[in-house]
């Protein structure tokens, strides 16, 4: 059922689906975050969550999406979104974000974490921890008869709050259920209580993208990568969730969103 401008209603079971599909995606990144290592390249990576993807029985989500040639997204340092895996080699201090999508039949999962490798700088360590906790406030703002913007205000109070961090305005989060990217956006900044309605069988990707600098940013020549203009470091959370009568349920964390949204004081919607 559509509503809303194209917006994607899911019914119970097809949540089920994409429940299945976040928790490849949890797994898969939970397997990269201990796999990541000073020596390794970022396409070894690549090749890892490949591999437990497919044997999983799930797709990956970003392999041939639009060209793209790889199965993850994996970022280092000055890089935001959306860095090819090839032969980079990861070196102690970097820092590594990784996005992960995966598909089971025909329903999405996309999910994003950042790595300090190694012995990184506190303030490395503070952006990274910054950017996650920005992504569980937006999480923790969402709630049933609320609109789509109480999230993204939720998400730069709280980078706001906590120094003169760079929110990237241009790349944003998105609806997703049959296909990866769907309507509406879901940006990392603004006012409360605009855009579509939350409701039940609603799914968003929540994806704060917050950098050590100036917000600004450029794609590089291979038309994928972005990075800071300033070569600041840059960090990327991302979650999948939905609105159920309980409250929230984070399809691609490992235990639904249970522990986090529980220290935020909000209910937790999962089963």
């Amino acid at each position: 059922m559509f509503r809303e401008r194209g917006v994607e209603i899911k019914t119970a079971a097809q949540i089920e689906k994409m429940r299945a599909a976040g928790l490849v995606v949890g797994e898969t990144l939970d397997l990269l975050a201990r796999t990541v290592r000073p020596g390794a390249t970022t396409r070894d990576l690549d090749r890892v969550a490949e591999d437990n993807i497919r044997s999983s029985g799930a797709t990956p989500s970003f392999k041939g999406y639009h060209g793209f040639p790889g199965s993850i997204c994996v970022s280092v340092n000055d890089e935001v979104v959306h860095g090819i895996p090839g032969d980079r080699v990861i070196a102690d201090g970097d820092v590594v974000s990784i996005d992960c999508g995966a598909i089971v039949d025909g329903w999405h999962g996309d999910a994003a974490l950042t790595v300090a490798v190694g012995q990184v700088p506190p303030e490395a360590k503070e952006l990274i921890a910054v950017t996650e906790q920005a992504l569980w406030r937006g999480l923790a703002a969402a709630t049933l008869g609320g609109r789509v913007t109480d999230i993204s205000h939720a998400v730069e109070s709280y980078i706001r709050s906590q120094g003169s961090y760079g929110i990237l305005e241009d790349y944003v989060g998105h609806g997703i259920g049959s296909a990866m990217h769907q309507p509406p956006n879901v940006p990392n900044h603004g006012r409360p209580g605009k855009g579509p309605k939350l409701v039940e069988g609603l799914a968003l990707a929540v994806e704060p993208m917050v950098v050590a600098g100036s917000p600004e940013s450029r794609m590089l020549a291979d038309d994928w990568t972005v990075v800071t203009a300033d070569g600041s470091l840059a960090a990327h959370f991302e979650h999948t969730f939905t609105l159920t009568a309980d409250g929230a349920w984070v399809l691609t964390a490992l235990d639904g969103g249970e522990a986090r949204l529980t220290e935020l004081g909000v209910p937790f919607g999962g089963s």
